[in-house]
């Protein structure tokens, strides 16, 4: 299982019409010890991302087919990758793109290997950093919605079994207890419930 995890992380995609421009970053890639495919334009990217659901994307800006902002935002609107745009142009105009079709960084060409380590490193921890704030907001509107379906239980509760608030909630936590079930699914079931009757 872990060799397998450690093989998805070195996957890279490259999107790049100049044929030599791919080369090279292919080989510093490889050099750094990542398993590398290459493509000549957007279209063809979106297609290989979707295949090959690579860890890192390298996209060039101009390409022929589908530019790689427009692959870009193709790309991450089927879920967040890293993605690092190689423009040769540098300008606000670009970054705000850039920014804009969800790409974790941006070099400026001509790339160097200098350049490239560290923007995949910027990329990657950009990205980590994405997911762990996505988790923390799912987590926050699961919580807000299980209160919402705990306090609704409750008053179903409130109301059917003539108890207090403080009552509801118990009785609410030990099912939660004896069913082994979270709380949201026992509010679940008596708002379920409830509606049949």
């Amino acid at each position: 299982m872990k060799a397998t995890v450690a093989v998805q992380e070195k996957k890279v995609l490259i999107a790049e019409d100049n044929a030599k421009t791919r080369l090279f970053l292919k080989n510093q890639l490889e050099l750094l010890g990542y398993q590398v495919e290459a493509v000549s334009n957007g279209q063809a990217a979106v297609e290989m991302a979707a295949e090959l659901e690579p860890s890192l994307i390298i996209l060039d800006v101009k390409m022929p087919q589908m530019d790689g902002i427009d692959a870009a935002k193709t790309i991450t609107s089927k879920g967040p990758v890293p993605i690092i745009l190689i423009t040769g142009l540098s300008s606000d105009e670009m970054a705000t793109k850039a920014i804009e079709s969800g790409v974790f960084a941006y070099l400026v060409k001509p790339v160097t290997k200098k350049q490239l380590e560290p923007a995949i490193k910027l990329a990657m921890a950009r990205y980590r950093e994405f997911k762990s704030l996505k988790v923390e907001v799912d987590d926050l509107k699961d919580a807000i919605e299980t209160r919402k379906l705990v306090e609704r239980a409750k008053g179903i509760l409130m109301k059917r079994c003539n108890i207090s608030e403080e009552e509801a909630f118990k009785l609410l936590q030990s099912h939660s207890q004896k069913e082994n079930k979270k709380m949201r699914e026992i509010a679940e079931g008596i708002i379920s419930v409830s509606k049949l009757m």
